[in-house]
């Protein structure tokens, strides 16, 4: 039995999960501005730091999103991966949304899934279903002129940072069943409204 924690950071709610010997444990909390302050204190609940060394793997969600919040995790993540010499996988908040509504997309088809920014665009990808379910057509980008410039179906993203980082463990427990070896070096925050947007994806979207 593997040992496991997951975190969402993609919003003002800090999304926890932790996989132990079997047993599934989650929580959210709503630290908003206090993301730094209170995130250490949050984990603890679910997990202790004295027993971060019991840990088999990671899972982080990397954004869009808050970029405070989302850069927090992900610094924590990669850092408990690279001193524990553990798997880390991660997904984008968006991918994570189309992996929730797989049935909605398999009925509807392929839709673009982002989060509107006021007087800036929105943030969106494009997600569908595949041959290995779901697939990321488009990564997320700024599309200054709103969902009325995109070209097919829109969703709002709905962040929900708990059950999302649920989601995060039923995937990378997948991945760490098939010997999927997690590179932290390859997990990356996601900033589609940063001025350098060619950042290195890992392989998990």
């Amino acid at each position: 039995m593997s040992c496991a924690l997951a975190f969402h950071s993609c919003s003002s709610t800090l999304g926890v999960a932790l996989i132990n010997n079997g047993e599934w444990r989650s929580a959210a909390f709503p630290l908003a501005r206090q993301m730094a302050n209170g995130l250490f204190t949050a984990v603890a609940e679910l997990l202790p730091a004295s027993r971060w060394n019991e840990l088999s793997w990671l899972a982080v969600a990397t954004g869009p999103g808050s970029f405070t919040g989302t850069r927090i995790t992900v610094v924590l993540a990669r850092t408990l991966a690279q001193q524990l010499q553990k798997p880390l996988y991660g997904w984008g908040s968006l991918r994570l949304i189309a992996e929730r509504r797989q049935q909605e997309l398999a009925a509807a088809g392929p839709h673009w899934i982002g989060q509107t920014l006021p007087q800036r665009g929105v943030v969106a990808g494009y997600y569908g279903l595949g041959a290995q379910g779901v697939e990321e057509f488009q990564a997320p980008s700024l599309h200054p002129g709103g969902s009325a410039s995109l070209k097919g179906a829109f969703w709002e993203a709905e962040m929900l940072p708990e059950q999302d980082s649920r989601l995060l463990l039923q995937l990378g427990q997948s991945l760490f069943e098939q010997g999927n070896l997690g590179p932290w070096e390859l997990v990356l925050p996601i900033y589609p409204t940063s001025p350098v947007q060619n950042i290195p994806r890992g392989p998990n979207g």
